[in-house]
């Protein structure tokens, strides 16, 4: 057995052009996001308020992130008793709303996007412009 492994890492230049991206559509669709990038183990990379955004979206748009990165999954789709305990579980920190989508790449998840101030919906759709942009294609759609 191998005691080590390869890892790809989200580079800030990665962070920043996922967070260009999503400010990209987030002004086409005329919604002011706050909008967040997290590495795999959770830690702020990239993060944007953009002009008009809430200012309480930025707490839920870093906590959508960490729980995409962490749980591996969109956020918005946990069944709600499930959610709730998580959520005491964690302090807080994950969360149900959607707008948080993972960052995978070659199948290894590699950080996590966050976007709060639209609807869900609109938050959601914000993360997946951000991954194709990202990845070039649209293989990384979640709905």
């Amino acid at each position: 057995m191998n005691p080590t492994f390869s890892q790809l890492r989200l580079s800030h230049a990665g962070a920043l052009q996922l967070l260009n991206a999503a400010i990209e559509k987030a002004v086409a669709m005329k919604q002011p996001q706050c909008i967040a990038i997290v590495d795999e183990g959770c830690n702020l990379l990239a993060f944007v308020r953009m002009d008009g955004a809430r200012v309480l979206s930025e707490k839920s748009a870093i906590h959508k992130a960490m729980t995409a990165a962490s749980s591996r999954v969109p956020t918005g789709n946990t069944e709600e008793g499930l959610a709730a305990k998580l959520a005491a579980a964690t302090g807080g920190l994950s969360t149900n709303l959607k707008g948080g989508l993972p960052i995978i790449v070659e199948g290894q998840v590699i950080g996590g996007i966050g976007v709060g101030s639209g609807t869900g919906d609109q938050d959601r759709e914000v993360g997946n412009h951000a991954l194709a942009a990202f990845a070039g294609a649209q293989t990384f759609k979640f709905d």
